[in-house]
């Protein structure tokens, strides 16, 4: 029987562990408990106190169209980010993990998108794909209108969601490249014994053994869209054209801070954190009965 480990000194474990619980109730537990509180007020635009209204504020957001219209497309682009990103990221990590000539490099290239902060991403995708330089004037040249982000709502969309997909690639990248690297290799070289093609040992044996993996980032870059894509939306389209881009996160900052109305921001911020709580329940309650841990 193995003597469980303890740590007599619980002076030193309290110190050690008090600036984190600082960091996480300062930065986390206070604010959505200021949130949550401004949600039942109604805060004036300057200040001056607030007035208890209840479900008040709940019920003006969710009878707003413009809400609902913010909530799916919010819907569209995690998903579409989510599985974009992902999918990418596995296809490099199989390249590399072959170990193609100069895969040294790759891994550093290919990890390097996360380095960049989300404004440096939108700023750079917003100058790549504008309808009137470069390569996509050539084609708007040939094809007039095919592609304009500033008036055609579906390209904005679609702009936005590229590059949200690509600032998540390096680090989907990175586990997808550990968990190919913890598969045995006499488990590949047994598939392809066998008869089986790179495609067929990808799908049959890698694919099933990296699902923890997949699981994982599905539930993180699905939270990141919803969460952390205010920076790519304002550099690149700031919620245009006709709201189509507006997101959840970026319509809390317009209501909030553009709008002056911080209650109705507040509601709506904790509507969007229950909605990610709800999201990552169904996918640990359904999804995950479908991932083999051993």
């Amino acid at each position: 029987m193995n003597k469980r480990a303890t740590f007599s000194n619980s002076w030193l474990a309290a110190a050690l562990l008090l600036p984190q619980l600082l960091l996480v109730f300062i930065f986390f537990y206070w604010p959505s408990g200021e949130a949550l509180w401004w949600s039942f007020t109604l805060e004036r635009p300057f200040g001056g106190g607030n007035e208890w209204v209840g479900f008040y504020n709940y019920l003006s957001v969710l009878q707003d169209s413009r809400y609902w219209g913010s909530v799916r497309v919010s819907v569209i682009f995690a998903i579409a980010a989510s599985a974009l990103s992902i999918l990418l990221a596995l296809m490099l990590a199989v390249f590399v993990d072959r170990r193609m000539r100069g895969h040294q490099i790759l891994k550093t290239g290919f990890f390097l998108p996360y380095a960049l902060a989300a404004p440096a991403v939108g700023l750079a995708f917003r100058f790549i794909f504008a309808p009137d330089a470069g390569l996509i004037a050539g084609i708007n040249r040939v094809f007039p209108g095919l592609w304009n982000p500033a008036l055609d709502g579906n390209d904005a969309l679609t702009l936005i969601i590229l590059a949200q997909a690509w600032s998540l690639v390096g680090y989907n990248f990175i586990f997808f490249l550990a968990g190919l690297q913890s598969i045995p290799r006499a488990l590949l070289e047994a598939g392809a014994m066998d008869g089986a093609g790179p495609l067929r040992r990808v799908w049959d044996l890698q694919l099933p053994l990296l699902a923890p993996t997949l699981f994982f980032l599905l539930v993180i870059n699905i939270t990141d869209s919803f969460v952390n894509s205010f920076g790519i939306v304002d550099i690149v389209t700031s919620g245009g054209p006709a709201r189509a881009t507006e997101l959840m996160v970026y319509k809390v900052y317009t209501d909030g801070f553009q709008g002056k109305d911080s209650s109705l921001a507040a509601t709506q911020s904790v509507i969007l954190m229950v909605l990610i709580m709800a999201l990552t329940f169904v996918q640990f309650r359904f999804i995950e009965r479908k991932v083999h841990y051993n």
